[in-house]
C-alpha cells in the first residue's frame, strides 16, 4: 500500500494504531483492496521523495463501503511493526529476483499485489543490511 508521507504517514499509522484506508480509485487499486483478507499482512511504503517500504500492517477489516464515497471501498489497517532497515525503490529495482514485482513494473499503482517469497525476499532484506 502506497502513500504520499504529507498524506498519511508510517508516524500516523503508529500514532493512530490502526486507520481506514479509503480513497482508492482505480479499478486495479480497488480489486488488490478487494482481494485482502483479515489477517494478511501489507507492505506500507511512502511514495513521493522517500520512495522506501517503511513497516508492514496487518488487514484488520476487510472490504467495506468507502466512507467518502460508497461506490468504490476501503479496508482498515492495523499497525504491525517497522522494518529494520527501510527498503528503498532503487534496491528492489536493484534485485533481480524482485524484477516482475508490481512495484517494479507498475509503480504508479496505489494497491499492489505482493507475492509470498517477494514479501520473504523483502523482510529478509531489511533485515540483512
Amino acid at each position: 500500500m502506497k502513500t504520499e508521507p504529507g498524506t498519511y504517514s508510517w508516524d500516523d499509522l503508529v500514532k493512530d494504531k490502526k486507520t481506514t484506508w479509503d480513497g482508492v480509485r482505480n479499478f486495479q487499486a480497488r480489486n488488490n483492496l478487494k482481494a485482502m483478507k483479515k489477517g494478511d499482512i501489507v507492505l506500507f511504503y511512502h511514495s513521493g521523495e522517500d520512495k522506501a517500504i517503511i513497516g508492514t500492517a496487518k488487514i484488520s477489516k476487510e472490504f467495506f463501503p468507502d466512507p467518502k464515497d460508497k461506490d468504490w471501498i476501503a479496508v482498515e489497517i492495523s499497525l504491525e511493526k517497522k522494518l529494520a532497515n527501510p527498503i528503498t525503490l532503487a534496491q528492489v529495482k536493484a534485485n533481480k529476483q524482485l524484477s516482475n514485482m508490481a512495484l517494479v513494473r507498475s509503480s504508479r499503482l496505489s494497491v499492489q499485489p505482493v507475492r509470498e517469497e517477494e514479501m520473504d525476499l523483502l523482510l529478509n532484506l531489511s533485515e540483512s543490511k
